[in-house]
């Protein structure tokens, strides 16, 4: 798609942009919105400031996927301080407590790691942007106040040990919508008797998007400067972010009852839940629910 250097456009699709470290995700999303000059824009779930790697940006019709995307299972590799805390989990506050750093073998790692796989609870920690009486944790931990949170179901699908260096290791790991990596790294040093933080973190994978489709700001800036167009590989279709998702085509007459909001009678060969819903041509122009009692219910309408 050609970028209009003049105007802002009306650019549809989803760029997934390797964002880089001290920029909040909000400030990340402005910046390529601003280069690709889209009128509207929103992202799929936030990545803290001293956080890099997958940030979801959706422009235009795609901004109606953004809520869909919070619940997809997220991948990130993970390089985890022993002997110190910090007030916020990260590089980012000072250190409040330190321990001895007791050095231990792969086979260690490994063991402690696999303690942590499959479902479990985990309390959100104070710097987050969970809200209580209607204000932001982290706004009242910077008051240096703390609040009783409630404990939240977890799941870790997989986490893998990637290397031990000194005071540090490496792992990767891939967990369930809520799971703060901070506690997690912080639960995994006190399994091991010690304190740790999280020193870098790196979000690889969310969904079905690969970290081979990341892109830098960088590469973006310069695409567009030398073609003066986003590339296709870069600004992927709408539904790419619903891909694991049934899909439902309808003919002419039962589309126009989706476009005007109207539930479809129908048994179409889809488990109940949400669908992708084309029309005959394979173009993409909604989302729909699929019922027991046979009815698809229009969700989402896209003007693509």
């Amino acid at each position: 798609m050609r970028v209009n250097k003049d105007s802002f456009e009306s650019i549809n699709g989803i760029i997934l942009l390797d964002k880089e470290d001290g920029l909040s995700s909000n400030k990340a999303l402005q910046n390529v919105k601003k280069l690709i000059r889209a009128k509207k824009g929103g992202h799929g779930g936030s990545l803290d400031p001293a956080a890099t790697g997958m940030l979801i940006l959706c422009f235009g019709e795609a901004t109606k996927v953004c809520p869909y995307l919070l619940n997809n299972h997220k991948t990130y590799r993970v390089v985890a301080e022993l002997g110190k805390s910090t007030s916020t989990g990260d590089r980012e506050g000072p250190v409040i407590e330190t321990s001895e750093v007791r050095f231990h073998d792969h086979d260690y790692w490994v063991d402690i790691l696999k303690r942590f796989l499959g479902e479990s609870t985990q309390v959100p920690p104070m710097y987050s942007a969970l809200k209580k009486d209607g204000q932001r944790l982290y706004k009242l931990a910077r008051k240096g106040e703390v609040v009783e949170r409630e404990a939240r179901k977890i799941n870790i699908s997989s986490i893998d040990l990637e290397g031990i260096f000194d005071n540090t290791i490496e792992f990767t790991v891939t967990v369930s919508k809520g799971t703060y990596i901070r506690v997690l790294v912080e639960d995994i040093a006190k399994e091991a008797a010690m304190v740790g933080y999280t020193k870098k973190l790196h979000r690889v994978r969310v969904g079905n998007f690969k970290e081979s489709q990341m892109l830098s700001f960088d590469s973006l800036e310069s695409s567009i400067a030398n073609k003066g167009i986003i590339d296709n590989d870069y600004l992927l279709p709408v539904d790419s972010a619903l891909l694991d998702w049934p899909s439902i085509h309808l003919k002419q007459e039962q589309l126009e009852m989706f476009s005007n909001g109207q539930p479809i009678e129908n048994s179409f060969s889809t488990k109940k839940g949400l669908a992708r819903i084309y029309d005959t041509n394979e173009s993409f122009v909604g989302i729909g629910e699929q019922k027991e009692d046979n009815f698809l219910i229009p969700r989402r309408i896209f003007h693509l």
